[in-house]
């Protein structure tokens, strides 16, 4: 089946954690674009509004909902992510944003172009965009992967471990691994 979604994005964040913890009447916003780190991220990705929430983390490690990571090590760092996940809500959602030489190249437009909806050093050596959802209809999560030229990061700001910026694509669904199939091969539909 095929599926096409728009992601718009804005991202607005100092590189640490994020600590929005949840509460049943917890409503979502998009928050507002600024240029001081505050710590918040928000995109829609086929109409789901995707915030950051921390959650009750796990044995010795914490659960954050939004983070900021470059790699493949600190002597080579070659891309950066920014992750985000709701940890708080039943029906949990992320994004991961992949952004190729972004240390070297600094502010500046990046064009999004094709994932195959694995982050870091298995992702490819592309700016790429991938999340997961839960799509109510359905009933069911579905992974989206960022389509070739298919939209554009916008870094305005990328100093004093501040990064701001927007960004917006198109994503397409992709088939989940089967037994019958070789582990770990994904297919994105192109439209």
């Amino acid at each position: 089946m095929k599926a096409t979604i728009i992601i718009l994005a804005l991202i607005l964040m100092a590189p640490a954690s994020c600590s929005k913890k949840g509460d049943d009447g917890f409503k979502p916003t998009l928050p507002p674009i600024t240029q001081t780190g505050e710590n918040t991220f928000g995109c829609y990705a086929n109409g789901v509004l995707i915030t950051p929430r921390d959650g009750s983390g796990t044995f010795n490690s914490p659960d954050y909902g939004l983070r900021f990571v470059a790699g493949p090590s600190p002597e080579n760092i070659i891309y950066n992510e920014i992750l985000v996940h709701d940890f708080a809500s039943e029906k949990t959602a992320s994004i991961t944003v992949h952004i190729i030489d972004m240390d070297s190249l600094g502010i500046g437009e990046y064009i999004v172009n094709e994932s195959n909806c694995y982050g870091n050093v298995d992702s490819p050596n592309t700016n790429n965009v991938f999340c997961r959802i839960w799509v109510e209809e359905e009933n069911l999560y579905k992974s989206y992967c960022s389509l070739p030229n298919s939209g554009v990061i916008t870094i305005t700001r990328y100093d004093d471990c501040i990064i701001s910026g927007t960004f917006s694509c198109r994503a397409a669904a992709f088939e989940e691994p089967t037994a019958s199939r070789t582990i770990g091969r994904r297919t994105c539909f192109h439209l």
